[in-house]
């Protein structure tokens, strides 16, 4: 019987297998921020022990980070203490560390690809559930906790029993303003948000091979969110093109040799996965959430679903429509919203810029919203100038913030208001995640563009582009 891609990758990296338990798994690259590490390192000390692969451990700060005046002391404390700590261990140990001010600063799910320091065929973990992204790449990723983190720093292996297979095939053509964020969106709302528990998610068929690699890296970081341990897809030209000459990425001969293995890195066409399901990618369209867990999307046209059309607890239901004081049955297009939020590391890269921009373009931001377009990274920013994205947003009233994490969770200073509405293109949706009290409904750059403008849920095929 043939081997699954994931198979292959898993595979290769085992250093035992434990009967009846979990695989040791060498991880090839552990991926640090400032949140789930101080603790780690304290381990690491009270054992009196070092980090045994520094150079394959890199450390940004992302999740604490101010968008704005990252030159000047972070304010809230708890943030800068957690930034202090990253930066202290980090220089006692000899990780490679990009902190605030460091022209490779950026969040870790995107610094990790733009550097090649994700790579096809790799293991790669980091104390942080959105690590899925790198599956882009055809590597094998996962979030681990802080006692991982730890295990990780130490050995460099990790204690982890092997998941099931599950194949997701879109083949069919993408309609108008059908991002990967839409195809991601409308996954999860097929399958739930506990519908891929316990898999390894591959993805497949014409819609992801056509994808560009951000559009795939946004697909693979929502795997998470229907429950799955990860997402991945075989890599391809595409792939190799975008690794190519990266600072981490092999060099000269090395490169032709890891192009030789990688070219092999496929699912064997006799394999079998535990699960297997299928969509047409031509009855996708823009999606948004009207709840609060990322499952709880529709089309932006339809209506909220009602009691006896939902899947799921009613009660769980009702009181989510409670917190966003919306009703079964109502539609959510013409809903009025006061923030947008363009960023993180689902949707914070360059053509998430793109495309927003694009949208925006010679109209005017709708005065009653605030918006917060954070970068992924200072290279995303640098592009974003280069490009002349930038000149163009500020004269449709957009500002720029800092890179970060920034409105994707409430552990920094851009948090959204209670009782208000934000259009945001992160990964999450729960209650007060972006803030207590914070209403959330997830949707594409293109979505938020549109909201941008128009200060209510509007579909962005009604905006001339």
């Amino acid at each position: 019987m043939g081997k699954t891609l994931f198979d292959k990758v898993w595979d290769a990296h085992v250093v035992k297998k434990i009967n009846d338990g979990p695989d040791i798994l060498f991880i090839d690259r552990h991926l640090v921020h400032e949140v789930t590490s101080p603790v780690a390192f304290l381990g690491l000390k009270n054992r009196n022990i070092k980090v045994l692969y520094p150079e394959k451990t890199f450390a940004t700060a992302d999740h604490n980070t101010p968008t704005r005046n990252q030159h000047l002391p972070v304010k809230d404390i708890l943030s800068s203490k957690q930034l202090k700590a990253l930066e202290k261990n980090a220089k006692y140990h000899g990780i490679s560390y990009w902190g605030l001010g460091h022209e490779n600063n950026g969040i870790v799910h995107v610094i990790g690809p733009e550097h090649g320091i994700t790579l096809p065929g790799v293991t790669i973990v980091c104390g942080d559930s959105h690590t899925s992204t790198h599956g882009a790449f055809g590597a094998i990723a996962f979030g681990i906790g802080t006692s991982e983190v730890e295990m990780v720093l130490s050995t460099q292996c990790i204690m982890q029993p092997k998941p099931k297979k599950m194949r997701i095939t879109i083949n069919g053509k993408l309609n108008r303003a059908v991002t990967p964020k839409d195809v991601a969106l409308f996954i999860i709302s097929k399958l739930s948000t506990s519908g891929a528990t316990g898999y390894f998610v591959e993805y497949s068929g014409e819609v992801f091979s056509e994808m560009s690699m951000e559009g795939r890296m946004t697909v693979c970081n929502l795997s998470i969110e229907m429950g799955a341990r990860g997402g991945m897809i075989a890599p391809d030209e595409k792939t190799f093109d975008y690794v190519k000459g990266r600072e981490f990425a092999p060099k000269k001969d090395d490169w032709n040799k890891a192009l030789k293995l990688w070219s092999k890195l496929s699912t064997d066409e006799d394999a079998v996965f535990d699960k297997e399901i299928s969509f047409d990618g031509s009855k996708i369209e823009p999606m948004i959430t009207y709840g609060t867990n990322p499952g709880m999307g529709i089309s932006i046209n339809s209506g909220i679903p009602t009691c006896d059309q939902h899947d799921g607890s009613k009660k769980t239901f009702l009181k989510s429509l409670d917190y966003m004081n919306y009703t079964q049955g109502e539609r959510i297009i013409g809903k009025n919203i006061d923030f947008v939020f363009l960023g993180s590391c689902t949707n914070g890269r360059i053509e998430d810029f793109r495309a927003f921009t694009n949208i925006v373009k010679g109209k005017k931001k709708n005065p009653n919203v605030t918006a917060w377009l954070v970068p992924g990274s200072h290279k995303v920013e640098k592009a974003i100038k280069e490009e002349g994205l930038l000149a163009i947003l500020n004269d449709s009233g957009f500002e720029l913030r800092e890179p970060g994490c920034s409105a994707c969770l409430a552990m920094n200073e851009d948090k959204i208001p209670q009782g208000k509405y934000a259009v945001s293109t992160s990964n999450r949706n729960f209650e007060g995640r972006q803030g207590p009290g914070s209403r959330t409904l997830l949707a594409s750059p293109i979505v938020a563009a549109a909201a941008a403008i128009t200060g209510k849920i509007t579909d962005p095929r009604k905006l001339t582009v």
